[in-house]
């Protein structure tokens, strides 16, 4: 397929002139085509096609069909029949009236070519670059950020179902690639009938016993499948299909091989004394290699992913006025005299397993690339730390979020002496002791890779102080400190201090603005559950969700003018004004 940039087409007259009889009021799709056409443009995916073969649709095109797909949250057969009846998308597409349009699988291919190329974020990229070039985005102001899972577009498997599916895969592969090898190597009618209907708990036996009798079965079936997959005389092309390289991962993290007393090799399925892999490692289904399992509190577990979402935002006149513009942030966001709708300008898709803390960083870093670094930037606890707040600060952003507080067991008891009763002298290097005692040894080491400071008073010291009771319940009777280098301890201390403040609250609910935004997106776009497998294709539909968005707002903010509205107040109110007039 190859590609000649030649951007949108121009709009047919006839199309021109019935799209604007049917909509007299314009629609999202029309504004779309008159205020963004230049966002759409065929050049951004050049290096995605080829020079030489059959032309093939302009991407610029597609990937305006797939905005307003994932806008009206369509399915690829629902969007490909918009394209055809609906009159405002043919003219955003500038197509004429008797086109018959293309097929539905034009736009999976399509997002499989962005995916392999790497992207998925080309739309996204240029409407904030048009945005920003309109004024409606820049540098320094506020936005905030917030987080919400994803649920995979792959069923839930437990460990016995993964086991028993991850051999049906490389089966169902095999009997495709290589028909013959795989009869010499397994009774085909035996595993037909093991492997034939796909491996369900709803169809295992009830009973233990027999449960863990068929999880051995599962386990010899692999390791004799992998054994003929890694045999001298086997194709090397056999064990690179993807399915035959998942079954032997799934099989090392599920079982374990071991020699009995007779000295024959034994496979048993692996519990929590013969370890597993870390959550970030392990294979949660066959079908979708970056799914992980994932928990958030005591009431959420699921497997997927992670998006994060950072906008812009602003204050409003009054806490009503706030309370109604966050509210209806899907409508655009933020009343007020000649005020801009509130934009999307990151979308960030990890795996589940990703906690908040690890997007910070990234996060920000790709605000600054893009030209639109925040000021402020609001986000919950899950996201801080000491090094992230002072790396922020030397880069021009003040995170506004909740820090967690000192963890010691002092703190915790709201009794005895916590970090902040000690007075550190960072130059002689020594801390005194609210008894008016110091410390004798000042070690500087390394925790889980990062930079701290361990402080230790002498047992001599601690041994006859009268405060010992209310400082330290160590057997050995002294006190020890773990601290952070200077300036980081500074910022902790001082955003402590600060987040107790009422001024500092009331700044701060700034960010729950973000909550509508998550609640538009999931509404909308359904970002709740992935469309497609694999994180490439995640990203590329996160990426497409949040284009939506922000034209969703853009049209919100066209339609209506400067989003000046005044909060009508209701018919209650206005009883009760009468009443006391």
């Amino acid at each position: 397929m190859s590609m000649r940039p030649v951007g949108l087409p121009e709009i047919p007259e006839q199309t021109v002139v019935v799209a604007r009889a049917a909509f007299p009021k314009g629609s999202l799709a029309i504004r779309v085509r008159d205020h963004l056409a230049e966002v759409f443009a065929d050049e951004p995916f050049s290096e995605a096609f080829g020079l030489r073969g059959a032309p093939g649709l302009s991407p610029g095109v597609l990937s305006l069909v797939t905005v307003l797909q994932f806008a009206e949250d369509l399915t690829d057969r629902q969007a490909a029949a918009m394209a055809v009846r609906a009159i405002d998308w043919k003219y955003a597409l500038g197509a004429d009236l008797t086109d018959t349009g293309f097929d539905a699988s034009v736009l999976s291919k399509f997002r499989a070519r962005l995916a392999d190329n790497g992207m998925e974020r080309v739309a996204f990229d240029r409407l904030l670059e048009h945005c920003k070039d309109a004024g409606l985005v820049a540098a320094g102001g506020k936005q905030r950020t917030d987080s919400t899972h994803v649920i995979s577009a792959v069923r839930d498997l437990n460990r016995l179902e993964l086991a028993g599916e991850s051999v049906r895969a490389a089966l169902e592969a095999l009997a495709v690639a290589a028909p013959l090898w795989l009869a010499g190597q397994i009774d085909v009618t035996e595993f037909a009938d093991r492997y034939g209907p796909r491996v369900d708990g709803w169809r295992m036996p009830p009973s233990q016993t027999k449960r863990d009798r068929l999880a051995q079965v599962f386990g010899q079936d692999a390791l004799a499948l992998c054994r003929a997959a890694w045999a001298e005389d086997a194709p090397a092309w056999i064990r690179q299909i993807e399915a035959v390289h998942l079954l032997r991962q799934v099989l090392v993290q599920t079982y374990i091989i071991r020699s009995d007393s007779r000295g024959r090799q034994v496979i048993k399925k692996r519990d929590a004394d013969d370890g597993v892999p870390p959550g970030q490692l392990r294979l949660a289904s066959p079908y979708d290699t970056d799914a992980r399992w994932a928990a958030k509190g005591d009431d959420l577990f699921w497997m997927g992913y992670k998006i994060h979402l950072t906008e812009t935002c602003s204050t409003l006149p009054d806490a009503d006025a706030d309370a109604d513009a966050d509210a209806g942030a899907g409508a655009g966001a933020g009343a007020g005299a000649g005020r801009v709708p509130n934009l999307i300008t990151d979308v960030h898709t990890t795996d589940a397993t990703v906690p908040d803390v690890k997007a910070t960083a990234p996060i920000q870093r790709k605000l600054a690339e893009r030209g639109v670094k925040p000021a402020e930037h609001y986000l919950d606890s899950g996201y801080p730390s000491a090094d992230l707040i002072t790396k922020a600060l030397e880069q021009g952003i003040r995170m506004v979020t909740p820090v967690l507080l000192d963890r010691s067991a002092q703190a915790k008891a709201a009794e005895g002496f916590d970090k902040n009763a000690f007075t550190i002298n960072w130059k002689t290097r020594q801390v005194r002791c609210p008894a008016g005692r110091t410390s004798s040894h000042w070690n500087p080491v390394k925790q889980h890779g990062t930079d701290a400071i361990v402080i230790t008073f002498s047992v001599l010291t601690c041994r006859d102080c009268p405060f010992r009771q209310q400082c330290t319940t160590s057997k050995i009777g002294r006190r020890m400190l773990t601290l952070r280098p200077e300036e980081l301890h500074e910022n902790l201390a001082r955003a402590r201090t600060e987040q107790k403040t009422e001024t500092w609250k009331n700044k701060y609910a700034l960010r729950a603005g973000v909550e509508g935004t998550i609640n538009q997106a999931l509404d909308i776009t359904g970002i709740r559950r992935a469309r497609y497998r694999g994180l490439p294709k995640v990203r590329l539909q996160h990426a497409f969700s949040a284009t939506a968005l922000n034209v969703i707002r853009l049209d919100a903010h066209w339609a209506t003018g400067p989003l000046d509205r005044i909060r009508r107040s209701s018919r209650l109110e206005r009883l009760s004004y009468r009443l006391s007039a």
